[in-house]
């Protein structure tokens, strides 16, 4: 239940962070917006840290380096999303994220890329993400 709950707060906030980056990127510019966004976020980040002490820098060597790439992506995602919202606007542009998201977690359960537990592709999620698909184009259709 508590991965449930995350998951739909994020995806509030992921389309409320979008928006309000794209109205930023109108005034600022998408590369600034863009920096401002993670710098504050570093900030809120560090922070709670630094309250809850829940992990060990000493572990960093630990990590496949591959997997700090995250904050790269970060900055992709956030441009790549304010430059589609611009575009395309909000709910089209958000409809798309979700079934390049969804296909790309299909593809990394099924394949078991990045040490995730090898789940099979089923017909149920096939069709699953047809109907998605389906669903934006009626969506788009005029």
């Amino acid at each position: 239940m508590q991965g449930i709950l995350f998951s739909l707060l994020a995806g509030v906030f992921i389309c409320l962070q979008s928006v309000f980056n794209a109205q930023a990127s109108t005034k600022l510019g998408l590369w600034q917006t863009n920096a401002i966004v993670h710098a504050v976020g570093f900030l809120v980040s560090f922070s709670i840290f630094l309250y809850v002490r829940d992990g060990d820098w000493k572990s960093i060597g630990e990590v496949n380096k591959v997997y700090l790439l995250g904050g790269v992506f970060g900055a992709v995602i956030v441009f790549s999303v304010m430059k589609g919202i611009t575009s395309i606007g909000p709910a089209y542009a958000v409809s798309i994220l979700l079934i390049s998201q969804l296909l790309v977690a299909l593809l990394i359960d099924s394949l078991g890329l990045f040490g995730v537990q090898k789940v099979p592709i089923t017909l149920n999620k096939i069709i699953g993400i047809g109907i998605m698909i389906a669903g934006v184009v009626v969506f788009k259709l005029k």
